[in-house]
């Protein structure tokens, strides 16, 4: 092939993929012809690649409106958790559950255990899969969420409110248990996840078993018909272990130097 041939392949392919509107293949073709040329990989890895590069585009993308509109705190994603560090948990659990199966079949996800056994970081990693894969998620911790309640409720526009929470196909319900709620909140609380029931799926936190579930909410009853509803079609997650943040704190106080003593007499 002559080098003006090649060069209007090339051309042809790049107008190819803009009017496909495939960025992200667009910006990667120069190099992975490059690589073509120099023989280093054949026509389909090529292919591939150029697919992979507008794949990895895609999901930055939609990973970044997720960021902007489910409030998601952070970037915590499956391969920076130290299952290590954690032996009471099934990895085996884990993977299956980022493969999203779960979501299909409108299944909740419970991770209980002490503060600072990775508990959120697990649960922003299932909704950061999630939004990678086009589904919309929602994140706030129980506070925040019953908070929102309430002000629409004094607004009027409580419907409203509660219509928009149950639409996500995934929603995160972070610190069930850290701070106290009103009774009226969690009727609200309620209110949600009898909506959600058997429409869309919930990943909840708690750092308190079911059996203190009554005290959280300041009563028995709908606690006890609020975990019917959580456990019914769900993914019990029990993380017994120490805190990463405890680890992290002693690791860096063993990394500082001891202070240097003073020379000389005291006055």
């Amino acid at each position: 092939m002559s080098a003006l041939t090649a060069r209007s392949v090339r051309d042809a392919l790049r107008q190819q993929l803009a009017n496909l509107k495939m960025p992200g293949s667009l910006e990667a073709i120069d190099c992975i012809l490059g690589e073509v040329d120099g023989g280093h990989i054949g026509t389909a890895e090529a292919i591939g690649r150029l697919l992979d590069a507008q794949i990895s585009l895609r999901n930055n993308r939609r990973l970044q409106a997720a960021m902007r509109s489910s409030r998601l705190p952070a970037v915590k994603t499956l391969r920076g958790f130290d299952f290590a560090f954690q032996p009471s948990i099934q990895r085996e659990q884990i993977d299956s559950l980022h493969t999203l199966g779960f979501l299909e079949r409108r299944e909740n996800v419970v991770f209980l255990g002490p503060p600072g056994v990775g508990k959120t970081h697990l649960a922003i990693s299932l909704a950061i899969a999630a939004a990678e894969h086009g589904r919309r998620v929602y994140y706030g911790t129980l506070v925040d969420l019953i908070d929102s309640l309430q002000q629409a409720k004094a607004a009027g526009r409580l419907n409203q409110r509660l219509a928009v929470l149950t639409h996500p196909s995934l929603l995160v319900v972070d610190e069930i248990g850290y701070l106290p709620v009103s009774h009226d909140g969690a009727v609200l609380f309620f209110q949600l996840m009898n909506r959600r029931y058997e429409r869309a799926s919930t990943v909840l936190t708690s750092n308190k078993g079911f059996e203190e579930w009554g005290n959280v909410l300041g009563d028995d009853v709908m606690a006890a018909a609020l975990i019917d509803r959580v456990l019914h079609h769900c993914h019990l997650v029990n993380i017994r272990g120490n805190s990463y943040r405890i680890r992290h704190h002693r690791t860096t106080d063993q990394a500082e130097p001891p202070p240097a003593r003073r020379s000389g007499k005291r006055n």
